[in-house]
């Protein structure tokens, strides 16, 4: 788990809550978190990335799998996927910019998206192959020179919206209209094994909560506590459901809906500076551990045929 915390971080730069100051104190149980992403491999070799986080070369240096091993430059980075289109998602692009070969994976409405901004154009499409994720399919997925990874990869629809920056760019218009693939969760498997990633979502319906039920590992939204969070925090006039994300508390948030699926590990990723789950002693950390869910961190291992110390 290369970092756990929802856009900005945490804590946030302009943040001064009291969880934020907090982290930056040095408090134990207000542990710093980079934005959310995933490392997997089959063969701890060739390495999927999942979502490109701003924080990427951060992420890089503090994950030895990832760095490169071969001069005079290398990477084990042999493919990545991103969800969505909001920063926190495809910034961390511009990092792979420096001319070594990785497939580069997305749904087709956030390829246009790429493809409609030059600045992506720095990831050379000569040596980064930009590949087209159906929905509901698997998929094997490949490095930029067609190489099986042993990893398959099942992309589905989720609820949720254009990203925030096409919003701002509608200059007091209607926003972009939210359509199937804005958003998207993923299953990916290998030897049997399963998890499933749901890092933005914005409900949790029964197709939903089908995927989840049976992975060996499920990562979930965890941006908020409450509904109104950000609103009673004076940071926003918006709910987290105008943003695309399901609560965590509530009688449709993830603990009510998804502590009843059977799943080996329930892992909450995507938490917003303002969630209380960051902090330790807090009383909403001792609520989701007693609903059976951990709460994400970076640097987390986890290894399918035991967990790694």
């Amino acid at each position: 788990m290369l970092g756990a915390a929802a856009g900005g971080g945490f804590p946030q730069w302009n943040a001064a809550s009291e969880a934020c100051l907090r982290a930056r104190a040095g408090d134990p149980a207000a542990r710093p978190a980079t934005q959310a992403a995933l490392a997997v491999s089959a063969d701890g070799e060739r390495w999927l990335l999942v979502e490109a986080s701003p924080d990427l070369r951060q992420q890089i240096e503090a994950t030895p799998e990832l760095q490169p091993k071969r001069p005079p430059r290398s990477s084990p980075i042999a493919a990545v996927v991103v969800t969505n289109g909001e920063v926190d998602s495809i910034g961390g692009l511009l990092h792979l910019r420096e001319g070594t070969p990785f497939a580069l994976y997305a749904h087709p409405r956030i390829l246009a998206l790429l493809d409609a901004n030059p600045i992506f154009e720095v990831v050379d499409r000569r040596i980064v192959p930009r590949r087209a994720l159906p929905l509901d399919r698997w998929v094997e997925l490949e490095d930029a020179r067609g190489e099986a990874l042993g990893l398959a990869l099942r992309a589905f629809a989720l609820a949720g919206k254009p990203p925030l920056f096409l919003e701002k760019a509608a200059h007091g218009g209607p926003p972009p209209a939210p359509e199937p693939g804005d958003v998207i969760g993923l299953e990916i498997a290998a030897a049997g094994r399963r998890i499933v990633w749901i890092a933005n979502c914005g409900a949790l319906d029964e197709k939903v909560i089908a995927r989840c039920a049976g992975a060996d590992v499920l990562f979930v939204d965890a941006t908020l506590w409450s509904d109104d969070e950000l609103v009673q925090a004076g940071i926003s006039e918006r709910t987290g459901r105008a943003m695309g994300h399901v609560s965590l508390s509530g009688e449709q948030g993830v603990l009510a809906r998804l502590a009843p699926v059977p799943a080996g590990r329930k892992i909450l990723v995507h938490i917003n500076n303002t969630n209380p789950v960051l902090l330790a002693d807090s009383p909403e950390r001792t609520e989701v551990e007693r609903a059976g869910f951990e709460v994400g961190f970076d640097g987390l291992r986890i290894d399918l045929e035991g967990e790694m110390p």
